[in-house]
């Protein structure tokens, strides 16, 4: 009896596995540190050697692309089905800061396995994951019989990410016809958990701003000027106070147009999740839950937009006090953004606001970081039903559908190449990205092997995006 695509699939990985860790344990080893200058050299280094190794694993074409920061990579592997979906996966080779005296139990940069765990910085978050898409390709040709993708494969490997990818979007404009998809794949997320596996569909959105309000030129006396003349830092608790109304909504006019509500489908799926609230806490460490009346924990931060303060300051710091009314204060803000809200339309919005609370005699400024688009890939979407039978078919078990409440560079592939963001990952929330002793589930590496492998063939049977 024949084998079955599942069984050659695994059986191929199996085959190659000790190799293939080996590899990932070499790329692990250079210190790709993109937010520290001195790791220059390893960041390219690292570039370097992923382009070799797209080389070897049988990519035609595999390059380093120059940015005005640190490197990205390209590869590409044409379909010889003239009628193949193109898809992009998205990932990044650079990794956090990371030191043994930051309370890593070995070498951050010297990978080591303890039981069924890959420890090292980037075994996760993302080489790992970036990495298991060179090992599904080769298991995907092995099992069908094909010379070629079964899609026309591009890969963009970002070297910034962890830097907050200053110069990503740029280089996606620069460089927006060689990656012309029909879907991205982002492979740098997670999943639930260990027995729950799951396929997220969605990133919020950033605005980000700083407030600095102005009063008197100087600092001057409470007792000779208090209660006659306008204190800044007083106007800026009254700001951070009309952030909200009592529902816990966003009280900034405008804020909340375009909001795209979820769907009582979606709220169910969520209502599925093995959720406890009171762990959550835990992990939070915190010791209520508070938000939007009429949403969910789970809802308010993967589906619903946001406003935080981030901090707020002004006048005397120091020990004991020093009677003053303080001649300036400031406020940091930043809200989330979910899909249908406009970054511009938001940021006018709230510094229209920001600028109504000011009374007379306080002058205000207010600056926008650059900010992060959202992105949301619909429940129906044929390619985000093909990573679901991908990851279910790796898996055994039904996999459950999940958002990402924080923001990332996906929105930026989506808007410059129209394309839908798909998510495939198998990072758990115990690996610890950022952390002392970063890891990998072995098991779940090898599963994201397999859903790899079996991605390319779902995506090219049950979806042919319509011509443009």
């Amino acid at each position: 009896m024949s084998p079955t695509p599942d069984s050659a699939v695994h059986a191929y990985i199996e085959r190659h596995r000790a190799a293939f860790l080996d590899d990932l344990a070499a790329w692990l080893r250079i210190p790709s540190v993109s937010a520290q200058p001195e790791h220059a050299p390893d960041v390219r280094r690292s570039a370097d050697w992923l382009a070799g190794k797209l080389t070897a694993t049988g990519f035609p074409v595999a390059e380093v692309w120059p940015t005005a920061g640190a490197p990205a990579v390209y590869a590409e592997w044409p379909s010889d089905d003239p009628g193949a979906p193109t898809v992009l996966v998205y990932g990044h080779h650079d990794v956090q800061p990371a030191a043994r005296e930051d309370g890593w139990d070995t070498d951050p940069f010297e990978p080591v396995v303890r039981g069924n765990r890959l420890h090292a910085r980037g075994a996760a978050d993302d080489k790992g994951q970036v990495f298991f898409h060179t090992l599904g390709v080769r298991a995907h040709l092995a099992a069908t019989g094909r010379t070629a993708p079964a899609v026309n494969l591009k890969l963009l490997i970002e070297g910034e990410e962890e830097s907050g990818s200053p110069n990503f979007r740029a280089l996606v404009e620069e460089h927006a016809g060689r990656l012309a998809a029909d879907a991205v794949i982002v492979s740098d997320t997670g999943m639930w958990s260990e027995d729950t596996p799951t396929v997220c569909t969605g990133m919020r959105g950033l605005a980000e701003c700083e407030i600095r309000l102005y009063g008197p030129d100087q600092d001057i006396h409470s007792g000779s000027f208090g209660g006659a003349v306008p204190n800044p830092a007083t106007a800026a608790a009254r700001l951070v106070a009309a952030l909200h109304d009592e529902h816990g909504r966003v009280a900034v006019p405008g804020f909340y147009d375009g909001v795209v509500e979820l769907t009582e489908q979606e709220r169910a799926l969520f209502a599925e999740l093995p959720f406890d609230e009171a762990e959550w806490l835990r992990t939070a460490k915190s010791h209520a839950a508070q938000g939007e009346a009429g949403y969910s924990t789970l809802e308010r931060i993967w589906a619903r937009p946001t406003a935080e303060v981030n901090g707020i300051g002004g006048g005397y710091q120091g020990a004991g006090s020093k009677t003053i009314i303080p001649s300036s204060a400031v406020v940091k803000l930043s809200f989330r953004l979910v899909a249908g809200q406009d970054l511009g339309a938001v940021e006018k919005a709230v510094q229209d606001w920001a600028e109504r609370q000011a009374p007379a005699g306080i002058r205000l400024e207010i600056d926008f970081s650059p900010g992060t688009r959202p992105c949301l890939t619909p429940l129906d979407h044929p390619a985000l039903q093909s990573v679901a039978r991908a990851m279910g078919r790796a898996f055994d078990k039904p996999v459950r559908f999940t958002r990402e409440g924080g923001s990332g560079p996906a929105a930026d592939l989506q808007e410059v190449l129209g394309a839908p963001v798909l998510f495939l990952g198998i990072s758990v929330p115990s690996d610890g990205w950022h952390a002392p002793n970063e890891k990998v589930e072995l098991d779940l590496l090898f599963k994201g092997v397999e859903a790899g492998a079996h991605l390319w063939s779902d995506l090219a049977a049950n979806w042919r995006p319509a011509p443009c």
